[in-house]
């Protein structure tokens, strides 16, 4: 599959609404509490902005560099852009500003960095805690939202999680069901910083089952822009 001209782009992103919006009513929710973020990965500037006129309501980058370029060219066309990839603390300036929500923060040293590096641009950053095999486990979750309580220019929005890579569909919707329970949990800590709005979780083959488990907002890259071409990178 290449990838996708603006007219298939458009139809695969219809296309996926209609399925989001099924699985949230066969969960018994409200479609509109679900948000599209494309994962634009390796996509040119150019791409990024002819699907910015499709109902896509916020785009999510893995690269600190891909961001920064398709930021400072207009390519999101006024829409929020989301970190969701590994953040180093080094490229930690370069994000502030551009990212509305940097959703990977997996471990207090990052916490602490970017705490560091908002308090020194006067501003305050929303993150979101990531789950899985590289971000923080679901023991250390808790204690992960004590140390951000103490940040003053941190607001913590949320949860993200990426399941194992599994093809049995039971297990899956297990596994989204517990980050969905700790979504909840975290909730109830009663920080005055931490209000989880977000819980981000469903990529391209599993963006159903996180909705009918309780995501709120699902990421997908594949299904809308076809493959990636890693040679241009």
């Amino acid at each position: 599959m290449a990838e996708k001209t603006p007219e298939e782009m458009r139809e695969a992103v219809l296309a996926i609404r209609e399925k989001m919006a099924a699985a949230a009513r066969e969960a018994g929710r409200d479609p509109a509490e679900v948000q599209l973020c494309a994962a634009c990965k390796t996509r040119t500037a150019e791409t990024v902005a002819a699907s910015a006129a499709l109902p896509i309501d916020v785009f999510g980058e893995n690269h600190v560099q891909e961001l920064c370029a398709n930021f400072d060219a207009g390519a999101y066309c006024g829409k929020p852009s989301h970190f969701i990839g590994h953040l180093q603390t080094n490229k930690i300036k370069k994000v502030l500003g551009r990212a509305s929500l940097i959703q990977s923060v997996g471990s207090e040293h990052l916490l602490t960095a970017i705490e560091k590096e908002a308090a020194k641009a006067s501003i305050v950053q929303n993150v979101g805690a990531e789950e899985s095999k590289s971000g923080v486990s679901p023991e250390a979750l808790l204690p992960l939202l004590d140390a951000a309580a103490a940040q003053e220019h941190i607001r913590v929005k949320g949860l993200m999680a990426i399941p194992p890579v599994n093809d049995d569909d039971a297990q899956n919707r297990r596994y989204l069901a517990a980050v969905h329970d700790l979504f909840v949990k975290a909730g109830e800590r009663g920080y005055s910083n931490v209000e989880m709005q977000t819980l981000s979780m469903g990529m391209s083959g599993d963006y159903e089952n996180a909705i009918r488990e309780g995501a709120t907002l699902v990421r997908i890259g594949t299904a809308i822009y076809g493959e990636r071409d890693y040679s241009k990178k």
